[in-house]
């Protein structure tokens, strides 16, 4: 948790309970069902939640938007999202029941009254977002046809309607097809080694 405050210095004493709480609830609910690999469980604030803070780095997310969390899995990035962004509602989808059945004990601990986590397939939504946000659930461009119709034609932002993408690794073949994507180096952020090869892409929905 120092590793977040280090980076976050202006967190409320609300936030920082929160965020400290994650890594003991983690701990209970993953004997249950895997939310969080056993094998990078002993990093969990850098390899997890800071890395899904970093898209708080390169955005601000205002008040009254609506960001979807696309394939959440544990409830990553969109719970340590929701925490620092108390005022925006975060959608958490999943297509895996018993892990959004999980979310939401996660969510009642911890009393977040921001974030509606739904089982079902990104393909499936009706509804439509301001942004997406989603960590390592599939190639771009795959995940770019599954929500090129999910976004509100108007924003309220100086940017267009868009995702943004926690990947690592080299991006090159991925990014082809999207010329005006942005790439932010998190090791501009963050100076652990875990952040070398990892960043955050926007990839604007048009």
């Amino acid at each position: 948790m120092k590793l977040i405050e280090k980076y976050f210095p202006n967190l409320l004493d609300q936030q920082i309970y929160r965020l400290s709480s994650l890594k003991n609830l983690y701990m209970y609910w993953n004997a249950y069902v895997n939310l969080v690999s056993r094998k990078t469980f002993h990093d969990f604030y850098q390899q997890h939640v800071l890395f899904c803070l970093g898209i708080a780095k390169v955005f601000y997310f205002y008040p009254g938007s609506c960001v979807l969390d696309l394939g959440t899995g544990g409830g990553f990035p969109g719970i340590p999202l929701s925490i620092i962004f108390p005022h925006t509602k975060f959608i958490l989808v999943d297509s895996i029941r018993k892990k959004i059945k999980i979310i939401e004990k996660i969510i009642d601990n911890l009393h977040l009254k921001n974030v509606y986590p739904i089982w079902i397939r990104a393909e499936k939504l009706e509804n439509k977002f301001d942004f997406v946000v989603t960590r390592a659930v599939n190639k771009i461009d795959i995940i770019h046809n599954w929500i090129k119709d999910k976004f509100k034609y108007k924003s309220n932002y100086k940017i267009i309607n868009g995702t943004f993408y926690l990947k690592g690794g080299n991006l090159y073949d991925e990014l082809k097809k999207f010329p005006h994507a942005i790439e932010y180096p998190l090791n501009h952020y963050f100076e652990e080694p875990f952040f070398i090869t990892k960043k955050v892409v926007w990839i604007s929905n048009i």
